[in-house]
C-alpha cells in the first residue's frame, strides 16, 4: 500500500493553552467595552458643550439682528419725519421684537451744507454703555427724489 500524502498540515490551535476555550472565541473583553464606553462618553460631552455654545451664539445673533432692524426703522422714521433734520442728539425707548430697547439719534453736519449725517445707536435696556447696533444714514434737501 501506498502511503497517503497530505496536502495540508494538521490544524493546530494558534492560541496559547491558557487562552483556549471550548468552541470558537469571539466578542470583546470587558476592558475593551469599558474603554469604548469612555470614548463615547467623552465624545458626547464635547458634542453637548458645542451645542450649548451654538444656542448661546444664536441668542446673541438674534438680539443683534432685531437691534439692527430697529435702527433701520428709527433711521427711516427720522428721514421721513424731517427731510432736513436739525443737528443735535435725541433719544427714545421702544418695544420692538418682544423686547424693550433704548436708542439715540445723533444728527451731524457734513461738508455739504444741505446734507446731514444721521447716526442711530440701539442699546439693550440693561447695558446703556455699549450699543448692540449702529446704523448711519444721510438725509437732506439734495437727497430728495
Amino acid at each position: 500500500m501506498r502511503a497517503e500524502r497530505r496536502l495540508f498540515p494538521p490544524r493546530s490551535n494558534p492560541l496559547p493553552r491558557h487562552r483556549r476555550w471550548r468552541g470558537s472565541v469571539s466578542g470583546f473583553t470587558l476592558l475593551e467595552v469599558l474603554v469604548a464606553l469612555l470614548v463615547l462618553a467623552l465624545a458626547l460631552l464635547a458634542l453637548s458643550r458645542t451645542a450649548a455654545n451654538q444656542v448661546d451664539a444664536f441668542g446673541a445673533m438674534r438680539e443683534r439682528t432685531i437691534a439692527g432692524w430697529l435702527a433701520a426703522d428709527v433711521l427711516a422714521q427720522t428721514r421721513l419725519a424731517t427731510p432736513f433734520p436739525a443737528t443735535g442728539t435725541s433719544d427714545g425707548r421702544r418695544r420692538f421684537g418682544g423686547r424693550d430697547w433704548r436708542y439715540d439719534v445723533v444728527v451731524q453736519g457734513t461738508p455739504v451744507a444741505s446734507i446731514r449725517r444721521i447716526d442711530v445707536h440701539v442699546y439693550a435696556p440693561d447695558d446703556p454703555k455699549s450699543p448692540i447696533a449702529t446704523l448711519t444714514g444721510f438725509g437732506g434737501l439734495d437727497l430728495q427724489p
